[in-house]
């Protein structure tokens, strides 16, 4: 990030309400010159296969041709506007709409239309219809480590520059080489702006005052060690916490009298809290943010990546795809599916974020002036050793103000 860049650190709380903000962020950040997450290469492993998901708040399809190529369209067809694709995933190697079954191809080319000549000689399209003007909106697709990332701007910078040096080490920690299974899903819609689950998964300090179990049990507490890492933009981030030990990690929870530290709470099965090491740089918490809408995970031996879908000023909608390795033995399976209920809607972890976020939404609705204060750290944003900093805030937001051209906002 540009060091003479005054770094944001008083967050306006109408850009969590305001409709024409709402607006601008899916031309100028979703549709504008950003990758955006929306697939698992584990998702699509056959010639045929689709799956539909968001650009932003746009739907949109992500298939496999016969060829096994890559390709992503927005999900309206090209006649009169209807989703063309209407199941969540599937294989086809030919979509067509139910309204007047116009028909494309996995590379969103039109190849089919009813009646185009007419009946008899009456009706149908002239001869200036060209079959190759009325294809579906075409994304720009990439993809890096079986993470598949679609842009709508034609111009935006290579995937691997647009992720940088600073964040491809960690993305190559958990996708570096092994074949992916998928393992399954879990999907929430929240009451709330999504840049306020932005801000939760890039606030370390929270993770341990929120959350009575990652602190009772040891999971994630912001005595441990590890830190932040930024990337050259501020647009992504990286946390990780790993063990020093119960008592250097509990002394000030014991003194301050914290709640979510509580001593007398135990677990009748500690099953899930048993975890093997399996990575070479170890953590029991490791989450990597990939602007605008990934989130990359791993909480003790359960891994997934999380895409957060905007759904209007007040709405966000979050998928959970959960992913193990091919060549896991079944004690690292079980392993991997128990721990997936610490998050999720249900989770015991994620229970609360979700109400966390709603409850901001809910004092700020009225959009009267105010603001948030993210002080925490310092006033800069640049990796840091500890996880008592809002500096991954810092980041993102001024990050964003470039990007919406609000230098005078905020």
């Amino acid at each position: 990030m540009d060091t003479l860049t005054p770094v944001a650190t008083r967050i306006p709380y109408h850009l969590f309400t305001d409709a024409e903000i709402y607006r601008r962020e899916q031309e100028k950040i979703f549709s504008g010159p950003h990758w955006n997450f929306v697939a698992l290469a584990a998702e699509l492993p056959q010639p045929g296969d689709f799956k539909t998901t968001f650009l932003g708040d746009t739907p949109i399809v992500v298939t496999r041709d016969k060829a096994g190529a890559l390709h992503a369209f927005v999900n309206r067809c090209a006649h009169r506007g209807a989703l063309v694709c209407r199941e969540m995933r599937g294989n086809k190697l030919a979509h067509q709409c139910v309204y007047h079954q116009w028909t494309y191809e996995p590379s969103g080319d039109l190849i089919g239309v009813p009646f185009r000549k007419g009946i008899n000689g009456k009706g149908g399209y002239d001869d200036t219809f060209d079959t190759a003007e009325r294809s579906l909106q075409k994304l720009a697709v990439s993809e890096y480590r079986g993470l598949i990332f679609a842009s709508a701007d034609p111009g935006v910078e290579p995937l691997l520059e647009y992720l940088g040096p600073e964040m491809t080490p960690w993305i190559d920690r958990l996708f570096g080489g092994r074949e992916l299974v998928v393992l399954g899903y879990t999907r929430q819609e929240v009451g709330a702006n999504w840049k306020l689950y932005a801000e939760n998964v890039r606030d370390p300090y929270h993770a341990s005052l929120l959350h009575l179990f990652h602190t009772t049990f040891g999971i994630y507490r912001s005595s441990m060690g590890g830190g932040i890492i930024q990337d050259a933009t501020g647009r992504h981030s990286f946390l990780r916490s790993f063990k020093i030990g119960e008592a250097a990690e509990t002394k000030d929870y014991k003194d301050a009298g914290l709640r979510t530290y509580q001593q007398g709470v135990k677990l009748a099965d500690a099953a899930i809290l048993e975890a093997r090491d399996e990575f070479p740089i170890p953590a029991t918490n490791a989450i990597q943010q990939i602007f605008p809408n990934l989130l990359i995970a791993q909480i003790q031996n359960t891994l997934m990546v999380r895409q957060i879908v905007p759904k209007g000023p007040s709405t966000y909608e979050l998928i959970f795809t959960y992913f193990g390795y091919a060549d896991d033995d079944d004690d690292l399976r079980a392993k991997r599916m128990l721990q997936a209920n610490f998050v999720g809607p249900a989770g015991y972890i994620s229970l609360e974020d979700g109400y966390a976020t709603e409850l901001v939404q809910q004092a700020v609705a009225d959009g009267n002036a105010g603001s948030s204060y993210i002080d925490l750290g310092g006033r800069t944003a640049a990796s840091d050793d500890n996880l008592v900093s809002e500096g991954m805030l810092r980041s993102f937001w001024t990050y964003y103000r470039g990007v919406m051209d609000l230098d005078d906002a905020f």
